[in-house]
């Protein structure tokens, strides 16, 4: 997994790997200049009139380095230093003499027109670094506004500067297209409410020190391939279907007995040993004939769930896709959770019935997993204000559950009763449709079904799921994207594992 660090802990690991690599802070700067550089050559020729905007401290210093190197490298250069009151920092000045004279430098004091960048067809921002303690102001904030007024293709160094590392925002924020930040990522650029400023986000490594990065401790994380591939477990040569689990998923009712089929087809693609579904009398026909390699328990009312079977011998319970909220079906649930003490997958209508019926969560198995989208968690938890104080309730309700949330949505975020938070890097905008969820629900429960723990199985499936829809959409787009296509894809998914 790699950490995701706040605004001190950041400066932290800089000057821990200044102190013990050791390093001079102005050749890691240097190094960070040049990731940058890489980064950006590789993406823009020189046909560009590149603008670069410096503040008076590091992040101006890595602005003023930036200038220097494309100057070296033949693209026409302008620089911006805005003096509003930040004290110099001694890299700063050293950036600031190995400028090429060459180079037009403007000192920005005062007030400033919108119109200032109208030459420009690029613009790079380099006045705060993550290490904003307060929101901008004064010239700053003028001078931030004027840039977003510009129609140039705008690129952030570390981080868009007005935006908070690990806090919310207000206030005037650069608008970046893109964010090149250097070597972690910031817990903010995981936030909605900020993707307008950071736009694409990208990491780029400076070489920070390896074994202070151990030594900090963290709660968020973003969840890497190489993390998912310690968590797989390949099969044996021997193996058999009774290895690898029986799960039981309760799902559909009259008129939604498509979420219960994309369930179980998922669960099936994610290679449960075996699969029952519960479904009423009007759905037997329909599972029966979409899934056959599933079996199915009758349900004895015609159209939704309505009474809880023996379920002891199933190894995981996933419930919720199209279930519908019936009285009948908040009764069966109730009992459910009594009846079942091994975690459970808990998913759409289920969830609603939870909101519905607060007492309820109570009964909820210990080490489930919840998968909400942020409607379905509201009503779960009430609103809030902004994106970190969301976090904050997540992490609560998993700690008040002793379970874990699967919040949906891009950077799907997973938190864990431990405090701990995972964000998911895979998925794509093309999975917003109708289903999605239910192949989520899907690859958990078959997941969960064989022996994966409960975090396992929720790193594993919400990046399988994101994954196969990746796949899907640089097949096809992102467009036409079904959730069929996830069924789909998600053995291509499985073998990026191997």
């Amino acid at each position: 997994m790699m950490k995701i660090l706040s605004a001190a802990q950041i400066k932290e690991l800089d000057a821990y790997t200044i102190q013990y690599e050791p390093v001079p802070s102005i050749d890691l700067m240097e190094r960070a200049c040049q990731a940058f550089i890489t980064w950006f050559v590789e993406r823009y020729d020189a046909i560009h009139r590149v603008g670069i905007v410096c503040g008076t401290g590091n992040n101006g210093g890595d602005g003023l380095g930036i200038a220097r190197m494309l100057h070296e490298w033949n693209y026409p250069v302008k620089v911006w230093i805005v003096r509003g009151g930040v004290k110099e920092t001694s890299d700063f000045q050293t950036n600031l003499q190995r400028l090429d004279p060459k180079i037009q430098v403007v000192e920005i004091t005062s007030e400033v027109k919108a119109e200032l960048f109208d030459d420009r067809t690029m613009l790079i921002d380099a006045i705060f670094g993550s290490g904003l303690s307060r929101p901008v102001e004064g010239i700053y904030e003028q001078f931030i506004d004027c840039l977003n007024s510009s129609k140039a293709i705008k690129i952030a160094v570390d981080i868009p500067s007005g935006m908070f590392a690990d806090k919310h925002s207000e206030e005037e924020i650069f608008r970046a297209h893109h964010t090149v930040s250097f070597q972690l990522p910031k817990l903010a650029f995981m936030m909605p409410e900020n993707n307008c400023y950071t736009g694409e986000w990208h990491l780029v490594d400076i070489g920070l020190s390896k074994k202070g990065l151990h030594e900090i401790q963290s709660s968020f994380y973003l969840t890497t391939l190489k993390a998912i591939k310690k968590i797989w477990k390949p099969r044996n040569k021997f193996d058999h279907k009774g290895k690898f689990g029986h799960a039981l998923l309760i799902a559909g009712s009259k008129g939604k007995m498509g979420a219960c089929i994309l369930s179980a087809k998922a669960a099936l693609r994610a290679g449960v040993g075996l699969l029952t579904v519960h479904v009423p009398q009007s759905g037997h026909p329909i599972v029966q004939a979409a899934a056959p390699e599933a079996m199915a328990l009758i349900d004895s009312s015609d159209d939704h769930f309505s009474e809880q079977k023996l379920v002891d011998h199933f190894t995981a319970i996933g419930i919720g896709p199209g279930l519908g909220q019936h009285a009948d079906t908040k009764n069966a649930l109730a009992q459910l959770f009594t009846k079942f003490s091994k975690p459970m997958v808990i998913d759409a209508d289920a969830l609603n019935l939870l909101s519905a019926h607060p007492e309820l969560q109570a009964l909820i198995p210990a080490g489930s997993i919840l998968t909400p989208h942020p409607k379905e968690f509201e009503r779960l938890v009430g609103g809030w204000s902004d994106d970190f104080e969301r976090l904050v309730k997540l992490q609560q309700f998993s700690k008040k559950i002793n379970g874990v949330v699967v919040l949906k949505g891009a950077y799907t975020t997973i938190a864990c009763p431990s405090g701990d938070v995972y964000f998911n890097p895979t998925g794509n905008p093309g999975m917003a449709t109708g289903g999605s969820g239910d192949v989520l629900t899907g690859i958990l429960t078959g997941l969960l079904a064989q022996g994966y723990s409960t975090e396992e199985t929720a790193l594993m499936g919400t990046y399988l799921h994101g994954l196969a829809g990746d796949l899907s959409a640089r097949e096809m787009g992102m467009t036409s994207l079904i959730a069929g296509d996830l069924i789909d894809f998600l053995p291509m998914a499985f073998k990026k594992l191997s």
